[in-house]
């Protein structure tokens, strides 16, 4: 039997709820922007300029775009940044060069403005923040076996090695922790000297076989100076019983001119190699949330590192209203990611219940509806899980939830395993963990609940 050339026509036409369509990744060129006019292609390349022009400040912002915005939009940044900011500005000229800004309008519009230039007209004015929101919000702190170093899961730890980033995004989940203190949050501070912290990591590795899987994060591993971030993971890969590495990066995205360095693509090498002949397994894992933040730099950065041998390079979104929470802005996003820049789109998390997030949050039933959306039109391998990550549970599909009362916005999780403080706890594996939906998602009877419990 052939297939006709007309009913191959007439396939092509019929309404799906999604279709695809291949599009050209794109770099803005960014002498668009008043400050930028006499930016050469070098200066835009190299990772010191990007970092030396990273925008701190509304002073620095108005430099770059001259009158394309006008004072009402930073005035509004200027409230948020006073009442309600959780993240000091840090906006790498990259970054910044991704946001459509032709107007006031088309910034306040723009996906990516929605979570790295976060405005007070953003917020949700009833309920900026969940009553049960959290600084940590997923008590990572608490499970701390040395400085820096959570053991949540039973064979993965985390290891965060410094508490700055080369970008700062508005949902930052470890707010409490990472970049300098806001109006609002006074942050807290590592305390150990980087070799001493990484001295301690590394003993508690060394005495704790169990480990095999090594999240090598902060902050943002790209702030680590390469020759000590080489020899972190050198010795790392020294340790017998560890068999997994991952470099959490949002700079991939957010400069990819740091991972295209010489030096570091040449460092990066070095590393892969002997990860390889150990049999350990390298990845790089970044943090993109729009299909705008992937352009050809991008692209040229992690096809880069998998050509010197790292094993993937994979993405760790975070669902967020206004940004990727409709199926067509997941699916573009993914088609970005793994079928233009190689880069596997691998979870999706709904955003973290910290304070002065319920504008980004999504409730549980319409990360749901996302994940069924999405299944079918990506490659299996390639079609990302969306994730609930539970406090004093950690990452859940979306599905896996026991009970669910949706007029209150109450779910309810269970788990397998114990978390790094629970060793002891003989209710661990039998308690019932709750997580709140946002409650401007509620039916009008849960909102009036929300609202009685918190007179």
């Amino acid at each position: 039997m052939t297939v006709t050339q007309e009913a191959v026509s007439s396939a092509d036409t019929l309404s799906q709820p999604y279709r695809y369509h291949r599009k050209t990744l794109v770099e803005p060129d960014w002498r668009r922007f008043p400050g930028w006019r006499e930016v050469t292609e070098a200066q835009w390349r190299d990772a010191q300029w990007q970092r030396v022009h990273c925008m701190r400040n509304i002073r620095q912002l108005r430099a770059v775009l001259g009158d394309l915005v006008d004072d009402r939009f930073y005035d509004d940044l200027a409230a948020d940044q006073h009442e309600r900011a959780t993240m000091s500005m840090l906006l790498p000229p990259q970054m910044l060069n991704t946001m459509v800004v032709d107007s006031t309008e088309s910034l306040y519009a723009d996906p990516i403005r929605r979570y790295m230039l976060p405005v007070r007209s953003d917020r949700d004015l009833q309920w900026p923040s969940h009553p049960h929101s959290q600084r940590d919000s997923l008590h990572e702190a608490e499970m701390w076996v040395v400085e820096g170093l959570t053991h949540r899961y039973p064979t993965k730890v985390l290891a965060e090695l410094l508490s700055t980033c080369p970008q700062y995004c508005g949902h930052c989940t470890r707010m409490d922790l990472v970049g300098n203190s806001t109006e609002q949050v006074a942050k807290h501070r590592l305390t150990l000297k980087p070799v001493d912290r990484q001295d301690a990591i590394i003993g508690y590795l060394q005495q704790t076989p169990s480990v095999r899987d090594v999240v090598v994060s902060g902050g943002d591993v790209a702030n680590v100076p390469w020759h000590q971030l080489e020899s972190f993971l050198m010795r790392l890969l020294d340790i017998e019983t560890v068999r997994d590495v991952r470099l959490a990066t949002k700079a991939l995205a957010g400069l990819p001119q740091h991972w295209l360095q010489p030096k570091v693509v040449e460092g990066l090498e070095r590393v892969a190699g002997t990860a390889r002949r150990r049999g350990v397994n390298l990845a790089i894992h970044t943090h993109i949330n729009h299909e705008q933040s992937v352009t050809p730099l991008v692209a040229e950065a992690a096809r880069t590192a998998l050509e010197v041998g790292v094993r993937d390079v994979r993405n760790q979104g975070v669902l967020m209203r206004g940004v990727n929470a409709t199926p067509a802005e997941l699916l573009d996003l993914c088609f970005a990611l793994q079928g233009e820049a190689n880069i596997l789109p691998y979870y999706f998390y709904m955003c973290d219940m910290i304070p002065n997030a319920e504008h980004w949050r999504i409730a549980v039933f319409q990360a749901q509806e996302l994940q069924h959306a999405i299944m079918g039109y990506l490659p299996g391998y390639a079609t990302p899980r969306i994730v609930c990550d539970v406090p004093y549970v950690g990452k859940r599909w979306v599905h896996q939830l026991a009970e669910y009362d949706r007029e209150r916005g109450i779910s309810y999780w269970t788990k397998n395993y114990r978390t790094g403080i629970e060793h002891d706890d003989p209710e661990a594996l039998r308690r019932r963990y709750p997580y709140y939906d946002p409650i401007s998602t509620l039916p009008e009877t849960g909102r009036r609940w929300w609202a009685e419990q918190g007179a």
